[in-house]
């Protein structure tokens, strides 16, 4: 039985990993932005340890939610999967990018990292130059580049911690929308079988992945000059840092 944190818990694909996971026997904490989206998160899945709750779209609470983590106990996983799409791209670039750097150097390290990328990531561009200055420039793709990025760094830096990314698809959530051709069983099965599973195929690091399957994925993501330009810039902004 495996403990897990799972951020944007509250509905769509991180609701249904933790459902997915409390029905296996597993320890799930759920993440929500306030304290009445997390009434409702416990409500849909009862089975949950607890919930804590934090605005991701700011550096502060999101520095708090990682001590109530770090209080709440151990996790042998995190799943990262909070984010957002269509809103401003100040919101885009905090929630998306700065706050799983900010929760990746401040939770105690658990033995998995799980980010949510997306398929986007390949129309993106890290853009690092517009972090300081040009927020207003960064996109949704730009942002799940970041997460990859972030992903790979971690398994480089961290060689006794599974770190992967994972492409959901398009599924029909919130998010996507009714009309989203994707497989919803199939968008959160591959984030809880890396959070869990002793299958051989999941325990590895580095990669990036698409329905238990490795995919390609944007080169720029490998660049290490790019990822450490990208961990330094995150420490200015944040005051937090990678090591």
């Amino acid at each position: 039985m495996a403990r897990i944190f799972i951020t944007g818990s509250s509905d769509g694909l991180g609701l249904l990993s933790a459902s997915l996971l409390v029905r296996q026997g597993h320890r799930v904490v759920l993440h929500a932005r306030n304290t009445e989206r997390g009434s409702e998160a416990l409500n849909k899945v009862p089975g949950a340890e607890s919930v804590l709750t934090g605005d991701l779209s700011s550096i502060r609470e999101t520095t708090e939610l990682a001590g109530q983590v770090n209080s709440s106990g151990h996790f042998d996983a995190v799943i990262h999967n909070a984010g957002v799409y269509q809103t401003a791209a100040k919101e885009i670039f905090h929630v998306n990018t700065l706050a799983p750097y900010i929760l990746t150097c401040l939770i105690n390290r658990p033995g998995r990292l799980i980010y949510l990328s997306s398929g986007l990531h390949l129309h993106g561009h890290s853009k690092l130059d517009s972090f300081k200055s040009k927020v207003s420039n960064i996109t949704y793709s730009d942002s799940k580049l970041h997460v990859l990025m972030l992903s790979l760094a971690a398994a480089r830096w961290w060689p006794d911690v599974y770190s992967n990314a994972v492409d959901p698809g398009w599924v029909p959530t919130k998010m996507g929308g009714r009309g989203a051709p994707g497989d919803l069983q199939k968008g959160y099965e591959t984030q809880t079988w890396l959070a869990v599973s002793n299958d051989e195929q999941a325990k590895v690091s580095g990669h990036y992945f698409y329905h238990q399957k490795v995919r390609p994925h944007n080169p720029e993501a490998d660049d290490i000059t790019l990822q450490e330009r990208f961990l330094e810039l995150c420490k200015i902004i944040t005051g937090i840092s990678f090591i």
